[in-house]
């Protein structure tokens, strides 16, 4: 079999043809669309690489600020306790001491009122005391005891302190005529001349007294000079010793 040149050339020529037909309108568009394929394949992995990076990254982010919030919830429940601790201290402290100030303040009350009520008893006692003297001294005054108080009331009057021998003095001067001397019983005359020499001899004057009967003194008498009185008779010491026990004294 003899091999045919022209036939293989033609063969040739028509590969050839067909190859750069394919190459032309075939494969470079398929090459084409494959590298457009390739590029979008490439720039799609891109975005899902720098999408999946940014995702790590928003995951870290959101990792560090869940961290900084378990921190800040940590810290503001370390000052909320710490908060309460101190106003519950606070609270107790205060209601220790109102506690303490009511109960200095019942104690002052009751104090008061102990005090009140022992005041209440003593000066109860000391009107019944005084209560039982008065009937006491009403059951035994007499003559008796009234010339004994006067001979107490004159030897008190030589013994007078100097201001009131001088307000003796003054009111004597002033009221010559109110000199009177109250007795609860009748006064004898050496009785009545002793008080009226013992006055004399106080003021420094001749004097004349007047004297009048009293029975509310009980026993005793009283000197009015002016102004100017010397109690020396049961009523009045009585009047006296009430005062102060209602007083307090």
């Amino acid at each position: 079999m003899q091999l045919d040149w022209w036939t293989l050339l033609l063969e040739v020529v028509n590969f050839l043809v067909l190859v750069w037909i394919l190459k032309r309108f075939l494969y470079k568009p398929v090459l084409d669309v494959i590298a457009r394929r390739k590029a979008a394949i490439h720039r799609t992995r891109s975005d899902a690489e720098a999408e999946k990076t940014e995702a790590r990254q928003l995951e870290e982010k959101f990792r560090n600020r869940l961290d900084e919030w378990e921190r800040e919830k940590a810290g503001l429940r370390r000052d909320l306790n710490s908060e309460l601790l101190a106003q519950r201290e606070r609270l107790t402290a205060e209601l220790q001491r109102a506690l303490e100030q009511e109960r200095e303040k019942q104690t002052v009350l009751a104090q008061r009122h102990i005090a009140d009520l022992e005041a209440q008893a003593e000066a109860k006692g000391a009107r019944q005391g005084l209560q039982f003297t008065a009937r006491l001294l009403d059951r035994i005054a007499g003559p008796e005891l009234e010339s004994k108080m006067v001979s107490v009331a004159l030897g008190d009057l030589p013994g007078l302190p100097d201001e009131r021998k001088e307000a003796l003095r003054a009111a004597c001067h002033g009221f010559p005529q109110t000199i009177r001397v109250a007795s609860a019983f009748p006064l004898v005359a050496a009785q009545r001349e002793a008080i009226a020499e013992a006055i004399r001899s106080a003021t420094g004057q001749q004097v004349a007294p007047e004297f009048h009967e009293d029975p509310s003194l009980l026993a005793g008498v009283r000197v009015n000079v002016g102004p100017w009185t010397l109690r020396a008779n049961l009523q009045d010491e009585l009047a006296f010793f009430g005062e102060r026990a209602r007083n307090g004294g």
